[in-house]
């Protein structure tokens, strides 16, 4: 059992020490990122800020298909 538990131990050590090494930003430069994100990038379900959305070209054309 003692074996066991020193497995899972040595495991989770492992898994600690992987994700020490993933690459990391500082909260201020995540928070940057995410507000140039969200004034560059159009929402049009907020037509009162980005104005009608354009023509979706996948859309049915009416009488198209009749």
């Amino acid at each position: 059992m003692s074996e066991h538990k020193y497995r899972k131990i040595v495991e989770h050590n492992k898994r600690l020490k992987e994700q020490l090494d993933l690459p990391r930003i500082s909260v201020s430069q995540a928070c940057e990122s995410l507000i140039s994100y969200m004034q560059n990038t159009k929402d049009y379900l907020l037509p009162s800020i980005w104005g009608p959305p354009p023509q979706d070209p996948f859309a049915s054309q009416t009488g198209a298909n009749k």
